[in-house]
């Protein structure tokens, strides 16, 4: 099996960036896991935008949560495509997601790990 991984070339990792309703983060976070993303950090969020700029608007402030996951560049799209769905459809789901690549990842453990890759893990 060790011979596998060293002739494939490591799938490129993202750093998945998402901002969702506090009470929906539990909610996204768990439908990452599903897809396979080992990582999923939930942070409190708030906004920059001055309050003036929200009332005029008309923006309510309201509890807001962050999610970082690292997620291989070849789940981009579909995960980029489901998280749009579940905006739509989840009551309270609407949220934004954005990635940003990543450029390099210190050790084949850490790579495997974060990618999910079970390939980079000898068993012998």
């Amino acid at each position: 099996m060790a011979d596998i991984v060293k002739n494939t070339a490591p799938e490129k990792l993202e750093l998945l960036v998402m901002v969702v309703k506090a009470k929906r983060a539990s909610y996204f976070a768990n439908l990452l896991q599903n897809t396979g993303a080992n990582l999923q950090l939930i942070t409190q969020a708030s906004g920059t935008s001055p309050k003036a700029i929200m009332d005029y608007l008309g923006l309510k402030q309201s509890n807001r949560s962050a999610i970082f996951s690292i997620v291989r560049e070849d789940q981009v799209k579909d995960i980029l495509e489901l998280l749009n769905e579940k905006f739509d459809s989840v009551k309270d789901g609407g949220g934004i997601a954005v990635t940003v690549p990543m450029s390099s990842i210190v050790g084949l453990l850490s790579y495997g790990f974060l990618s999910n890759d079970k390939r980079t893990i000898s068993h012998e």
